[in-house]
């Protein structure tokens, strides 16, 4: 039998680590044998457990290590990582180390180094002079970068289920569910919008065109307007429906305030379209007086950068659109490093693209009547967000409401 001895530490009984990490050993075909375990008796103390992880062959036993690596296992021997220089542009050495989205360290030169801008699903790159170690998608690798192989080397360190009481995103680890207690969790972000503000921290939303549709780009406007909102990333149908809703009073050509179908509405996003475009931008539209209100005026009025991100299906689009998908991605790539929390409402494609970029470190919500998009968001990885299956016209106000109760 193949062997390799493991290290599991932290909070990995009420964060179900260990039994996770038993479940894959087996479940892919292992086995193994728990050489040591010291459970913590306070809630302040964490717990560690040393196994020895086997397996039938190498490449089984790498399989297996390489699912509890994202779990936060540490191999217990310690060895240097090894690195191998790319030979071609966007092609790495087989058997690469495939980054997670948690806190990443590898063993460089005899000294542990923090991974920078930790993303999932990235190449972990080395710059041996500077002593450097950062992610790099696979688009971005250049011949001669030297890469991290293997598992050999790397210590990764997930956020762990606290044992003080439940706190809102203690509910990360629950099914999703509509059931669960509205009021609380939208109270409890806003307490957590609030202390990240009053730390200097940043605040981004991810936000699809529903938010309009449903009445409530008033209130993220209110939001962007004093100050909780650093960032805004969407795509073209937020920012035209919004525009449309400003410039006519509908959306989607059903008047916002009352629900009624105007007559030839159906024609006011390409009418709001042809209007920006003649302005020339969005910000410019602003500056000429076309454009007097809703959420991408506060954006241009309060400096709040935005990223619109193009697809192939945008009626236009907007002249701000960034129709080049890798490089709005590089752009939220950016913002993902900056902020503290992100609010993804309403809008599957971005909110799964976002989770794809975004650090286990930041507090990340998803908002949603439909439950598969916070699945979808859980699966691929995103285990820190924390899912609401809700309408967002109901949970925009009551976010609102909730942020200003000490008014």
């Amino acid at each position: 039998m193949n062997k390799r001895i493991i290290e599991l530490s932290g909070h990995i009984i009420d964060s179900m680590t260990l039994t996770r990490t038993m479940a894959i050993t087996m479940d892919k075909g292992g086995e193994f044998d728990i050489l040591e375990i010291d459970v913590g008796r306070k809630k302040s103390d964490t717990s560690y457990a040393k196994i020895e992880v086997q397996a039938e062959s190498p490449e089984l036993l790498n399989s297996i290590l390489d699912e509890l690596s994202v779990l936060g296992a540490f191999i217990d021997e310690i060895r240097e990582v090894n690195l191998v220089a790319a030979e071609k542009d966007k092609v790495a050495p087989e058997g690469f180390y495939s980054s997670s989205n948690h806190l990443t360290h590898i063993f460089y030169d005899g000294e542990w180094i923090l991974v920078e801008d930790i993303e999932m699903d990235c190449l972990v790159v080395v710059d041996e002079q500077k002593r450097r170690a950062f992610v790099k998608p696979i688009a971005n690798i250049r011949a001669g970068d030297k890469i991290v192989v293997g598992l050999d080397g790397v210590r990764v360190t997930p956020p762990h289920r606290s044992r003080d009481k439940q706190q809102v995103f203690e509910f990360m680890n629950s099914d999703v569910s509509s059931e669960k207690p509205l009021m609380n969790l939208i109270n409890g972000i806003a307490d957590e919008m609030k202390e990240i503000k009053a730390k200097g921290g940043k605040i981004g939303i991810v936000g699809g065109p529903a938010i309009v549709h449903t009445g409530s780009g008033k209130y993220l406007a209110s939001l962007i307007k004093e100050g909780y909102i650093d960032v805004i990333m969407a795509g073209n149908a937020l920012a035209t429906h919004d525009i449309e809703s400003n410039l006519f009073g509908t959306s989607l050509g059903i008047e916002v305030e009352t629900g009624k179908i105007v007559a030839h509405g159906h024609t006011h996003h390409m009418r709001a379209i042809n209007r920006i475009n003649n302005s020339g931008s969005i910000r410019a539209a602003v500056e000429d007086g076309t454009l007097t209100g809703g959420i991408m005026y506060e954006c241009v009025k309060n400096d709040v950068p935005f990223v619109l991100a193009g697809s192939i299906r945008d009626d236009g689009p907007l002249p701000d659109v960034i129709t080049d998908v890798i490089d709005a991605q590089k752009l939220m790539r950016k913002y993902a490093q900056e902020v503290d929390m992100v609010l993804m409402i309403s809008t599957m494609l971005h909110s799964i693209a976002m989770g794809n970029l975004l650090p286990s470190r930041v507090k990340s919500i998803c908002v949603d009547i439909n439950p598969s998009t916070v699945t979808k968001l859980s699966d691929r990885g995103s285990a820190q967000v924390l899912g609401i299956v809700t309408d967002i016209g109901t949970f925009l106000p009551l976010l609102y409401n909730a942020l200003h109760e000490d008014d």
